[in-house]
């Protein structure tokens, strides 16, 4: 199933790793971090990097208790927190632990050392929810057949832009498995101020996303964060012209920026792939498809007073009718393979100890 992000909002803040990817699969382990560039061949490499996790896991299991750090590939932390994972569960008809999201949240300690799967029922449940800093190593999990929606309808006008979120993630080690995050708020019509939404706001480190939706009122993925897009379908819904993507990095020395690979551009109206929010965002798209819905000139750099700002945007080896270089901005960069390198493995969010596969439960 293609993940879609229907006029998805995510707000990805300061110094985040993060990582979105649509189907049920771990990706590379540190042996075989490179993602292959032959589209037909990914699913053998998914293949080949579950059974390294399965790998990695026994090794894992032996390792946790002694906590033994130069045995196991993970951080110290995570590698505790896994070693001990309890699950509670969450019913709308009651039949759980709970029957809501964050009653169960609440019944997580503060400063929380060990991984805590939510197992969420089907439904829709109407909550704002937010982990604060203090509850690490949480996992939201729902059924694929049967995904449970967390719904709100915050908007910028009421909370602010950055606090209208449907959930914000404040916590580390974050993890969804097969979630909707919804904002309900109306689609903005130019007309109302204040009328942006943020589905997700991710100020953690190191959360990552398997087979969710991303569904608000707004195209819109901004922030200042270091994150990874792999096999993710993004569906604008936008009448006019939209954009995918905003990042804020201010210097050249930070290493953050938004990484898609791997990915599905599709939908109405037309799209640009990034505007400049900060003085030095950088955003790179490779082996991606796009749709006609991608404007031919693909970005915008929000120039002011003629002077264009420095901007990192990459393509590498994108296809389809709005793929094309033909009509691309001047400053857009058509990155060789040389320099597509550094953004087709999962070391750009360092994952190589930290992202392990969804827990089966």
């Amino acid at each position: 199933m293609a993940q879609e992000m229907k006029q998805s909002t995510i707000l990805v803040t300061l110094l985040t790793k993060f990582l979105l990817f649509c189907e049920f699969f771990p990706i590379a382990t540190c042996e075989s971090r490179l993602i292959l560039s032959n589209e037909s061949k990914l699913n053998k490499w998914l293949d080949y990097n579950i059974e390294k996790f399965k790998e990695a896991n026994v090794k894992l299991n032996q390792t946790c208790y002694k906590l033994n750090k130069m045995e196991s590939n993970l951080d110290g932390a995570l590698a505790t927190a896994e070693a001990g994972v309890k699950v509670i569960t969450v019913k709308k008809d009651g039949s759980g632990n709970f029957q809501t999201v964050s009653d169960a949240i609440n019944s997580i300690p503060m400063s929380n050392a060990n991984r805590v799967v939510i197992k969420i029922g089907g439904g829709s449940y109407w909550e704002k929810i937010t982990i604060d800093r203090s509850k690490q190593f949480i996992t939201f999990y729902g059924d694929p057949n049967d995904m449970p929606k967390i719904c709100f309808n915050g908007t910028a006008a009421q909370y602010g832009t950055v606090y209208s979120s449907t959930v914000a993630i404040e916590s580390d080690y974050f993890v969804a498995v097969n979630i909707e995050f919804v904002n309900t708020a109306p689609m903005p019509d130019g007309k109302r101020e204040g009328a942006q939404a943020v589905a997700m706001r991710i100020s953690g480190d190191k959360s990552a996303f398997y087979h969710c939706k991303f569904i608000g009122t707004v195209d819109f993925i901004f922030g200042d964060g270091q994150s990874l897009y792999l096999n993710t379908t993004i569906r604008s819904v936008s009448s006019g012209i939209g954009v995918i993507t905003a990042h804020a990095r201010e210097n050249e020395s930070e290493e953050s920026g938004f990484e898609f690979v791997h990915c599905s551009i599709i939908g109405a109206g037309k799209t640009k792939l990034g505007r400049a929010w900060k003085q030095r965002p950088r955003m790179i798209f490779a082996h991606t498809y796009m749709d006609t819905v991608v404007s031919s000139e693909g970005w915008a750099d929000d120039m002011s007073d003629g002077e264009h700002k420095p901007v990192y945007y990459g393509e590498y080896k994108c296809w389809g009718p709005g793929g094309s270089s033909s009509g691309r901005a001047k400053f857009v960069r058509m990155l060789s393979d040389e320099e597509a390198q550094p953004f087709l493995s999962t070391t750009f969010i360092n994952g190589n100890n930290w992202i392990i596969p969804p827990p089966k439960v």
